[in-house]
């Protein structure tokens, strides 16, 4: 006879045994407490800190501590900027319109042919006016660069006008003893800051004198071959392609000169003043 075969030992059960429907259904609503007071406690929190924050005083239109958090970010850009840095440059065949984007100074009827642009002198009380033919008599500066707006896009536009520094090298409003200067090596006695505004004072920005003398800020007076349009700022408008678009103020019509930082209308809704990318 052979050996019976040994019978094999029943194999483990890997499985946990199920828990006591009754006990699943407690832990669950333990574990949905739980998470509803941590939820709670986090919304309350979050709550106490927006109540604090627009408690606290206002900085050009915002909460202070908002507003350091924007001047940090400023100064960034503003350490990156630098005069030897330039917006990259395109073909013209790659030149777009760009959308209007705004109607902030341009509601207002405006007729180019009795159009002037006002400019007060740094630390005086005088102001002088100027047509276009005197930004059209300057050296004229053509460019294609890109044109970023802080809604995250971004289009190619060929611009057309006089530089801001060979405007201030002819006529020098920018500075107390009234002399001309020369914008590579600029004189003890020039204002730091520009402020530009739209003729009714609606749409205002400010600059940092580095920006003002940058090569290529622009009066502009052409976009993409053609005369601005008024919906795009004519008869001349601001370009510094290395600033986002808010700064790109349409319809210039005064200019003045500060030591201390000039108002910028997107600053007040809370973006970062210097606006550099």
């Amino acid at each position: 006879m052979s050996e019976e075969s040994p019978v094999p030992a029943p194999a483990e059960n890997s499985q946990a045994p199920l828990r006591p429907e009754a006990e699943v259904l407690a832990e669950a609503r333990r574990r949905s407490r739980r998470s509803f007071i941590g939820l709670g406690l986090a919304g309350l929190a979050g709550l106490g800190g927006w109540k604090w924050l627009i408690s606290q005083p206002e900085d050009d239109g915002i909460p202070r501590p908002l507003r350091q958090v924007l001047d940090a970010n400023g100064r960034l850009s503003h350490a990156y900027y630098k005069q030897t840095r330039l917006a990259p440059e395109f073909a013209r065949s790659r030149a777009r319109t760009p959308r209007k984007n705004g109607t902030y100074g341009l509601k207002t009827e405006l007729d180019p042919a009795t159009w002037r642009m006002r400019v007060q002198g740094y630390g005086t009380d005088t102001v002088q006016e100027f047509t276009l033919a005197d930004v059209q008599a300057l050296p004229k500066v053509d460019m294609v660069t890109e044109l970023k707006c802080i809604e995250g896009w971004s289009v190619v536009v060929h611009w057309a006008g006089a530089r801001l520094s060979d405007f201030l090298a002819k006529y020098p409003l920018a500075t107390r003893s009234g002399y001309p200067f020369d914008p590579r090596n600029p004189p003890a006695d020039l204002a730091p800051y520009a402020g530009l505004a739209t003729p009714d004072g609606n749409y205002y920005v400010g600059l940092d004198m580095d920006t003002v003398l940058h090569p290529q800020t622009l009066l502009c007076y052409e976009m993409n071959g053609k005369p601005l349009t008024p919906e795009h700022g004519a008869p001349l408008r601001l370009v510094t392609p290395l600033k986002y678009g808010i700064k790109h103020l349409k319809r210039i019509g005064t200019m003045t000169f500060a030591v201390a930082r000039p108002k910028d209308l997107w600053a007040e809704m809370g973006y970062d003043w210097d606006s550099g990318h």
